[in-house]
């Protein structure tokens, strides 16, 4: 085993699903087949490909070939990108979204906080892979960073004819996450939850997601949760972490409730319905369930 293997794993309760990982990042290369292994070990069968370009949409769905009962992935392009956006785009990722790996369109939305691309950039290709979602029925992956004003104003006003849509790595603020709950729209949830600095914030929050509207991610490489006991050297994040995330959501609902939708918080219940929600959402294989046992993280983790 690769040191960033079992000695870092929490085995989730129940299958998983990471809904946002991006496996064609360049420091994942040549360790595919290292990445998957590690991943089922964890109890994290399925992993959804992000997509944020036309070139890294073509590059997932390629991953999804080769590892067709693990992966899926999304067509897109992400904010930053969206200056190259143009007349071919779309028509690109309308061949891409016919193939059955392809589960959503996006990564896509706004970010107002670096712009890499223009606003009115961003705005344009925002609503041409909108216009796309609507037309093929596939739901949404979203992106929103300090833009929440305008890409809510955008979605209310397309949001009967969408199908539905995630906003992933969500880490915004309370008007934020009720806004995109108001639409109906599902939260993911990754590794900033875990972060004792920047994630306070969100840990007092995330109480308040309904369960039926709740996912979770890794966004791999980035993001490593920072509550894990030991971190790998490389500092790079993987879907087999995933675990980590499942843990602090589950104490952070626990710090302000034992009962959420007349469901009890621990962390079978929440692996379970998280991953539910990620099947349904995506439209995915149904799988069976464990029954539920009291599960402690921290003695699964010392088993290893």
């Amino acid at each position: 085993m690769s040191e960033t293997s079992t000695n870092n794993l929490l085995i989730s309760p129940a299958p998983l699903v990471d809904i946002g990982v991006n496996l064609t990042n360049s420091r994942f290369d040549g360790k595919h087949d290292e990445i998957i292994e590690q991943s089922l070990e964890a109890g994290v069968k399925t992993l959804i490909v992000t997509g944020t370009s036309v070139a890294e949409s073509e590059a997932a769905f390629k991953l999804c070939q080769q590892y067709p009962e693990q992966l899926y992935f999304t067509a897109g392009v992400h904010p930053h990108d969206a200056s190259s956006y143009d007349n071919t785009t779309s028509a690109t990722l309308k061949d891409l979204s016919k193939e059955a790996a392809c589960v959503a369109i996006g990564e896509t939305g706004l970010d107002f906080n670096r712009n890499v691309s223009t606003p009115e950039q961003q705005i344009a290709a925002f609503e041409a892979q909108i216009e796309l979602a609507i037309e093929t029925g596939k739901p949404m992956f979203l992106h929103e960073r300090d833009a929440f004003t305008r890409q809510f104003e955008i979605l209310k006003s397309y949001r009967d004819q969408l199908s539905n849509a995630v906003i992933h790595c969500f880490t915004g603020d309370q008007k934020s996450l009720f806004g995109y709950l108001d639409l109906d729209l599902y939260i993911g949830i990754t590794g900033w939850v875990c972060d004792e600095r920047r994630g306070i914030e969100l840990q007092q929050l995330v109480h308040n997601i309904p369960l039926d509207r709740l996912m979770i991610e890794t966004d791999s490489p980035y993001l490593l949760p920072r509550n894990m006991v030991k971190k790998p050297k490389d500092r790079s994040n993987r879907p087999a972490f995933l675990p980590w995330v499942l843990h602090q959501i589950t104490q952070s609902y626990q710090q302000h409730t034992l009962e959420k939708d007349g469901v009890a918080i621990n962390e079978l219940a929440l692996a379970i319905k998280t991953g539910d929600n990620a099947r349904t959402f995506f439209n995915l294989p149904s799988v069976e369930h464990p029954q539920e046992k009291e599960h402690d993280p921290v003695s699964d983790f010392y088993r290893l």
